[in-house]
């Protein structure tokens, strides 16, 4: 009974052991969710089980520790019929529509002879597909598959579509993912290798004298006992406090995946030199909300107009990300690749800068593929060119700024 799903876990690495495969398969047996029915042996799905229920069960049971949840997330698509969808249509997408038998790659002169379509027409024209396909394809240009030149489907080749049951962007173009994936929060507790980058973001750091006299001034203590003829003469002076106040924005997810390691030492350094913290996660572009916990996003959200309000004009606002992305992203209404916002994310960013007068954009890409990306190149002027790369050099031109 569910042998396939337990290897398939095992497989993606996860260290689940057989007495835990136990316990899952008593607690079904017990009916600790959903009705008291056994799962059949042929079944893909435990009978009578709703699919969010036995998710959770098996979650709880079979893995002990929360950094091992994506990968889990990601067994689990891959075994059943994938993650809930995020586009408001009514059909479901088989999987057996986009096995990965074929992976084209074109020339730059057939790429270009690719069409693009516009963003009302990419919509218009997907709802249209729903509702004429009717079985597999592969290789082609017009319907819902794999390995062709279609902007519906994975493992292709468009300049512009929605990506479909695939596990990770090869080119950067999607206009919209179907799959909702769950990100990984960014460790802040990661050792840094060199002291670099906390040198850098010193150069913020401002120190204040205030509060009550309660930090020994050991200089003029020896100065004065020196002069006191021997006597101890004890000298006070208020206690420092850096003063900065810091407001971090950090992409995570999607393209962000490749910049993981470099981002959390950064962000470890950032809570190491500031004591007046506050961070938020995005995805791709900020809209109306945004969350702490990646694993709570859509449970747990704060909503950008209450941070604007929340927080002073003093806080130095940074974001973080690699602004490579659809331009609609940015541009455009309901342009996000998770659900239909209101505005676009270039109203927001608007906002964030107007109230937040030093703000500064922290970028992981490497600064040589900016020009390339056209998604860039409308961020920067976004945040008025005030962009820097995620360098030492760049850190300390960005701290710069801020200080300004």
């Amino acid at each position: 009974m569910l042998l396939d799903f337990f290897y398939t876990l095992r497989s993606a690495k996860l260290p689940i052991s057989v007495k835990e495969y136990l316990t899952l398969l008593e607690a079904l047996q017990k009916g600790v969710v959903g009705p008291n029915t056994p799962a059949r042996e042929d079944d893909s799905e435990p009978s009578g089980y709703k699919i969010d229920d036995f998710y959770y069960l098996s979650r709880t049971t079979l893995v002990k520790d929360e950094k091992h949840y994506d990968k889990f997330d990601r067994a689990f698509a891959a075994y059943f019929k994938g993650v809930e969808m995020v586009a408001d249509f009514t059909k479901e997408i088989p999987l057996e529509w986009l096995r990965k038998n074929l992976e084209l790659n074109l020339s730059p002169e057939e790429i270009a002879k690719i069409q693009k379509m516009g963003w009302d027409e990419l919509m218009e024209t997907l709802k249209r597909r729903f509702e004429e396909q009717k079985e597999r394809h592969e290789g082609g240009s017009k319907w819902i598959g794999t390995g062709g030149t279609s902007p519906f489907g994975a493992y292709g080749q468009n300049p512009q579509g929605i990506r479909i049951g695939q596990d990770k962007g090869r080119n950067k173009s999607a206009v919209k993912v179907w799959d909702q994936r769950a990100y990984k929060d960014y460790d802040d507790t990661q050792e840094l290798g060199t002291r670099n980058i906390k040198v850098a973001l010193r150069r913020l750091r401002k120190f204040a004298r205030e509060g009550h006299e309660l930090e020994l001034d050991l200089d003029d203590t020896i100065k004065s006992t020196a002069a006191n003829a021997g006597w101890l003469d004890i000298k006070m002076i208020p206690e420092r406090h850096n003063n900065v106040k810091v407001l971090l924005l950090m992409d995570v997810g999607g393209t962000m995946d490749e910049h993981i390691a470099r981002v959390e030492e950064l962000f470890s350094a950032t809570k190491t030199e500031f004591k007046h913290l506050e961070f938020y996660y995005f995805h791709n572009c900020v809209y109306d909300f945004m969350w702490k916990n990646n694993r709570r996003r859509f449970a747990e959200k704060f909503a950008t107009w209450d941070i604007i309000r929340k927080y002073n004009k003093d806080y130095k606002l940074i974001f973080v990300g690699d602004a490579t992305m659809s331009p609609y992203e940015i541009l455009q209404p309901g342009g996000s690749v998770e659900y239909n916002n209101e505005e676009p994310g270039a109203e927001w960013i608007a906002r964030l800068t107007n109230a937040f007068p030093k703000f500064a954009w922290v970028n992981p890409e490497p600064q040589g593929v900016w020009q390339y990306r056209q998604s860039i190149s409308v961020i920067q002027q976004l945040v008025q060119q005030r962009m820097y790369p995620l360098t030492i050099k760049g850190l300390e031109e960005a701290m710069r700024q801020l200080t300004k």
